[in-house]
């Protein structure tokens, strides 16, 4: 397994993120996801991702237990902000001092650790000025609780708020053949400060596999049946892209899944792409692509697949969207 650096942390080339273990793709298997995780540890990734509003909090009990007596080997990373209630209401976004503090205590307790490696405000809070939220992590930092901190969705002029109350050692973003404006809107930014991109759905909720073809493939509950990008004409559209991608993936003998990896983890060293499954016949595959290299018309090629202008839908709903790039 490569490594990369987010801004001086150390973590394996390719993380694994755990959100579709406990909640929105389908039903949980929890002996099978923490058999993942313990595939990942053993192939050598290092970077595991979670959240406390995952299930809501059932992923971070399922992380902790996985990592259990295999602390040492893992860079754990949680998050707070989305606040959920038991029942998975979302509240909204807090981004409160007393919160902050109250939800690291709630995570660490569920994960039964310690100490969280990388803390992330997952969605910045318009009611809070950045500035606070970020001077209660800096604390949980100088308590030992928290090693680093990160921050998800956030603009760029908010990126350089938080960075000027504690470094920030990880931005995190959707990035994928798919979602690229993060190239041109937010990668400047953040290396211009010296912080590394954690790019989450590198495979666009499964998109990229050629394992969706419509929507009556994904199970019963799965939250993708209502994502703009699998409705109707525009998942008719996006698939069209997608068996471009696959055309070019078999070409080189790989799979799509693989080749989206691939050509992510080409756009920069910095950046550490954290794909999500709950089964590790998924895992081996996207492992795999860490010793994939593409030559430069070959990433030209898969480039010309996906045009940024043609994906049709947006990545969230109205609602969603309304909480990023804040």
């Amino acid at each position: 397994m490569d490594h990369r650096l987010l801004a001086g942390l150390e973590v394996s080339a390719l993380g694994l993120g755990c959100m579709g273990m406990s909640d929105f793709y389908g039903v949980p298997d929890d002996t099978e996801s923490v058999a993942t995780i313990h595939q990942a540890l053993d192939g050598g990734v290092t970077l595991l991702d979670t959240a406390d509003m995952y299930g809501p909090f059932t992923n971070e009990r399922l992380v902790g237990k996985a990592v259990a007596g295999r602390r040492e080997e893992v860079v754990l990373a949680t998050k707070f902000g989305i606040e959920r209630a038991p029942d998975g209401t979302v509240k909204g976004t807090n981004g409160r001092p007393d919160y902050v503090r109250s939800a690291c205590e709630a995570s660490l307790r569920r994960l039964g650790v310690d100490h969280i490696d990388l803390y992330y405000q997952h969605r910045v809070d318009p009611t809070v000025p950045v500035e606070e939220t970020w001077g209660a992590m800096s604390e949980l930092v100088a308590a030992g609780k928290v090693r680093h901190l990160g921050i998800s969705e956030a603009a760029p002029h908010t990126l350089r708020r938080a960075h000027a109350v504690h470094p920030v050692s990880a931005g995190q973003y959707e990035y994928s053949l798919f979602t690229r404006d993060v190239a041109e809107n937010l990668l400047p930014t953040l290396r211009e400060l010296g912080i590394g991109l954690v790019a989450y759905c590198p495979i666009s909720r499964g998109m990229l596999s050629g394992g969706v073809t419509g929507t009556d493939t994904l199970a019963p509950g799965d939250a993708r049946r209502a994502a703009p990008r699998f409705q109707h004409e525009a998942l008719d559209t996006n698939l069209a892209l997608v068996a471009r991608l696959q055309k070019v993936a078999a070409e080189l003998d790989v799979t799509p899944a693989q080749l989206s990896l691939v050509w992510l983890l080409a756009q920069g060293p910095d950046i550490v792409p954290i794909p999500g499954t709950k089964r590790r016949t998924h895992l081996d595959e996207n492992l795999r692509a860490v010793t994939l290299r593409l030559t430069a018309d070959q990433l030209a090629t898969v480039e010309e697949c996906i045009p940024p202008a043609a994906v049709a839908g947006a990545r969230y709903d109205e609602a969603r969207m309304a909480t990023v790039n804040l």
